[in-house]
């Protein structure tokens, strides 16, 4: 039977500690990190759901984490000032993954970035920053376009996931992989609208994203993750 560790942490960003959910299964051989869309948080339902399916059948460890304190959470649901701001929430998944080289069961496993809506944005910039640590981007329903020039400095390969339903940022999607310089593949999943509630939608979502961390974690060299 699989062990899961799981556990309540607080990621240091920027002088803020960042809430998350850490669960490791035994055995892990890669960490996927997930930034969520705006207005959302660390508990969205969708994002957990393909968080256990990673977990449960790719033997994967998971990092779901706000990235905003509980004072900017609230600052932003009345400004909505952050949730647009893809700078801060790319350092506050560069500061997630540095934290995950900083632990004794992660240091050495490198790590995916799963971002949905804008969460997707932030993904694309941290992956720039870090191209040694982040082995694969993913996104669901994103914006790449608001990832700005960071876009085309992306190594990582990254695959993007949108519903066939969701005209306006499949449009988004398409220009964003003729901007891409590394491996990449759009994926449309029909019948699906921007939030993949449709039966059977988010599941295809999650066995892809499994399936690409499989793809790419097979083509890594075998040597331990460095900074």
């Amino acid at each position: 039977m699989m062990v899961v560790i799981s556990e309540t942490v607080l990621v240091p960003a920027e002088g803020v500690a960042l809430e998350g959910d850490f669960e490791t299964p035994d055995g892990a051989r890669a960490v996927v990190l997930f930034a969520h869309g705006s207005g959302s948080s660390r508990h969205s339902p969708r994002n957990r759901m393909v968080a256990g399916e990673l977990r449960t059948a790719g033997g994967l460890g998971t990092l779901l984490m706000d990235l905003l304190s509980e004072r900017e959470e609230r600052q932003d649901a009345v400004t909505a000032e952050h949730r647009f701001d893809i700078p801060l929430l790319g350092r506050r998944l560069v500061a997630a993954i540095d934290w995950l080289g900083e632990q004794a069961g992660t240091k050495d496993l490198p790590v995916a970035v799963f971002g949905a809506s804008t969460g997707a944005a932030a993904a694309l910039v941290a992956a720039a920053e870090r191209p040694r640590r982040v082995f694969a981007v993913i996104s669901r329903g994103g914006r790449p376009d608001l990832a700005g020039d960071a876009l085309e400095q992306v190594s990582a390969p990254v695959l993007l996931l949108v519903g066939g339903h969701d005209p306006e940022v499949l449009r988004l999607n398409e220009e964003a992989v003729r901007r891409l310089r590394t491996t990449n593949k759009l994926h449309v999943v029909p019948g699906a609208t921007h939030l993949f509630e449709e039966p059977g939608a988010l599941e295809e979502v999650a066995r892809l994203a499994r399936d690409w961390c499989e793809e790419q974690l097979r083509a890594r060299p075998t040597a331990p993750v460095r900074p």
